[in-house]
């Protein structure tokens, strides 16, 4: 898959994708950690339960064990979720599953000639052991399905714009959703109480232009709109009004809607929902991320271990005042970050009103000039990824006064703090490193930015990695 090169890329892609007709399952990348764990759980149960029975009849776990658990985990990983389904259905797709995978081995097995290589006993005793083992962990992870879905965070508060039959449904599936920590704060909408839905579970907090405020003042994380494509206008306003707060937007379209939009769509509790604002680091994609920050992190602070300590020694001998140089930035949803730096001027600024730093700027070391130009000055943020404030790869963090003019100026500015910051991004590595002299230029930063989180993926992460190197090296726009 070619990489984005420019924010129109991503509308480009969006255009030459088929119409969809039905929504499908949530992909592996974006489901709930709990879906994951469930699906990863029950191979595993029948995997340890062949190895134990090999291990128990036949004394040892032979070569051949091993390699069968691997087809089997294969053949085994469910593909959709069983805990939203009732314990009776759930006992009967576990046990046909198992059957039907346990035909497939045998006749493979006879026909090929591979099932005299196992032990008939144990693979008999597997055969019948199995998928009791799987049902009771089934169960065993429906009790502690509470427990569980507390790991996954805190519970998350959901605002619906729309009190129709379709929002009102949509509401009440997220609150039975056995996978996700919502909950359904009520809805906003402008018909007068008569007209709206006669099922009133859920009430109406205010009208739709009051929106934006209320997701500030009742701390909404995840707004859905359930309203009808006739008033695009107020759409319009009301996604760019949103914009300006680090909530996760979707639009949840109706049936015949959704049949008619081109590009991808999520499934949110059986209900299709397309995507506005959110972050790609949802489910199994926020393991990868945040697996190879810090397995990356780790590598490279070893690896730079001397440098560090010269650079510190440099720094400490060069000019009076300390090593590292903290500043408050915007981290992941808006909250406030401190980042690590190595300290490259004279004057250290942290307030509301922070000069950009400028090429042969005054307040700049000697030691700093090289630093910065190097990009040497950054190192110490690799401790900040270690902490979980940063990641690697991300939007770069701005300091707390710019990010409040910008996000005044600038549409859709906040939307790039769904994501934690970054040591490197698409924009710096795209020629908008360093000073963003005109409004046009930072635009153009965060154009690239919200083109990374839609596009994000583990290949593209190490590119911007391999392609910051050649920049700093080349020295394009440092100083």
């Amino acid at each position: 898959m070619p990489l984005p090169s420019t924010p129109a890329s991503a509308l480009a892609r969006l255009q030459s994708r088929p119409a969809f007709g039905k929504a499908g399952r949530m992909s592996l990348a974006r489901a709930s950690l709990l879906s994951v764990v469930e699906m990863v759980f029950e191979p595993l149960i029948v995997v340890a339960s062949l190895w134990a029975v090999a291990a128990a009849i036949d004394g040892r776990l032979r070569p051949q064990y091993m390699i069968l658990a691997l087809v089997v985990f294969a053949l085994t990983f469910p593909n959709e979720a069983r805990l939203p389904h009732p314990r009776g259905r759930a006992i009967v797709d576990i046990v046909t599953g198992w059957f039907m995978t346990a035909g497939l081995l045998l006749a493979f097995g006879y026909v090929s000639g591979y099932l005299d290589y196992f032990d008939r006993h144990v693979l008999l005793t597997w055969a019948w052991v199995a998928p009791w083992c799987q049902v009771g962990g089934h169960f065993a992870l429906r009790l502690t399905l509470p427990r569980l879905r507390a790991l996954q965070g805190a519970t998350k508060r959901v605002l619906l714009a729309g009190m129709n039959t379709h929002g009102i449904e949509l509401a009440r599936r997220l609150q039975q959703d056995v996978y996700c920590n919502l909950q359904v704060v009520g809805f906003v909408d402008d018909r007068v109480h008569e007209r709206l839905s006669s099922r009133r579970e859920y009430g109406v907090l205010g009208r739709l232009e009051q929106l934006p405020q209320l997701v500030k003042s009742q701390r909404i994380d995840v707004v859905y709109l359930a309203l009808p494509m006739v008033s695009t206008p107020r759409l319009r306003a009301l996604l760019d009004a949103l914009r300006d707060t680090t909530a996760s937007v979707y639009f949840a379209p109706d049936p015949f809607v959704t049949d008619l939009i081109q590009g991808s769509v999520d499934s949110v509790s059986g209900m299709p929902v397309l995507g506005v604002c959110d972050s790609p680091f949802s489910g199994a994609s926020g393991l990868l991320k945040r697996a190879s920050d810090i397995v990356l992190s780790l590598l490279i602070l070893v690896l730079i271990a001397p440098l560090f300590a010269a650079i510190a020694l440099a720094v400490k001998l060069g000019s009076s005042g300390p090593v590292i140089f903290r500043q408050r930035r915007y981290g992941l949803d808006g909250e406030e970050i401190v980042v690590y730096k190595f300290r490259s001027m004279r004057v250290i600024e942290d307030g509301d009103a922070i000069r950009q730093c400028t090429r042969d700027d005054e307040r700049v070391t000697r030691m700093g000039a090289f630093l910065r130009r190097t990009s040497l000055d950054e190192l110490p943020q690799f401790i900040n990824v270690l902490q979980g404030r940063m990641s690697i790869v991300g939007p770069r963090p701005h300091a707390v006064a710019h990010n409040e003019l910008y996000r005044k100026l600038i549409k859709g500015y906040m939307q790039r703090h769904k994501v934690k910051p970054g040591i490197t991004g698409w924009a710096q590595v795209n020629g908008l490193r360093g000073e963003t002299t005109t409004l046009e230029r930072m635009q153009a930063r965060v154009e690239h930015d919200l083109d990374y989180l839609r596009n994000w993926s583990l290949r593209l992460d190490l590119y911007i990695i391999a392609k910051t190197v050649w920049v700093v090296v080349r020295g394009e726009n440092a100083h």
